[in-house]
């Protein structure tokens, strides 16, 4: 008796610990797929080996934060083109 019921303690144990493990990587599952380091990457291949800007950067954080229309526009102001903008900040909110 005393056997099972330490199996039992083992079990819950277990099933605790991969409920906790699980529904922690389900809460940060969204934050990491935001990538600050693509977007800038992005611009990065545009300026071919050219390291980008702190403006640059900045902007791409924004884009993480999801305000796409400002992370366009801030990348515009570093002189990035428009197309580069927009992926950039596509990928640095996925």
């Amino acid at each position: 008796m005393r056997t099972s019921t330490r199996t039992a303690s083992r079990i819950a144990s277990v099933l605790t610990g991969l409920t906790l493990a699980f529904g922690g990587a389900a809460l940060t599952a969204p934050a990491a797929h935001a990538d600050v380091r693509a977007c800038i990457n992005q611009v990065e291949r545009e300026l071919k080996g050219g390291e980008a800007p702190e403006a640059v950067r900045a902007a791409c954080y924004v884009g993480v934060a999801g305000a796409q229309d400002e992370c366009v526009s801030g990348l515009a102001e570093s002189s990035v083109t428009h197309g580069t903008a927009v992926a950039a900040c596509r990928v640095a909110a996925q």
